[in-house]
């Protein structure tokens, strides 16, 4: 075999290098953030676990509920009515979004479009 001398120390450096990243963290993932939940305002329009794990399919068919059958209320599960509105529902308990969305949303690498629209700024009352 040719260059056998210099492909087993370039494979070794390979799985090293490939592998780096599991050794500088030990094997451990980083930490989950914990976002700011607000305390004394109730229950949120749907489960926790739910909102967790499902909050962008319930703001994408708001989204679609609103703009194409005009129909702004959301009935929660238990029987609870909401408006259907990023800015005057949601952000009306989760007023910080550094402190609620971003810390998730950066920690997922992701970069939702909702706020090309929607101002990150609490609601105004009235």
């Amino acid at each position: 075999m040719y260059g056998k001398e210099k492909i087993i120390p370039a494979l070794i450096i390979f799985v090293v290098v490939m592998t780096l990243p599991f050794w500088v963290q030990g094997g451990k993932a980083s930490e989950t953030p914990k976002p700011d939940i607000p305390q004394g305002v109730g229950q949120c329009v749907e489960a926790g676990i739910d909102m967790k794990t499902s909050h962008m399919q319930i703001l994408n068919t708001w989204r679609e509920t609103v703009v194409r059958e005009a129909n702004r209320v959301h009935i929660s599960e238990d029987g609870r009515k909401f408006s259907m509105s990023l800015t005057n529902e949601c952000l009306r308990c989760h007023t910080d979004k550094t402190k609620f969305c971003d810390r998730c949303h950066n920690y997922m690498a992701v970069s939702p479009y909702c706020w090309d629209c929607h101002l990150s700024a609490a609601p105004k009352e009235g």
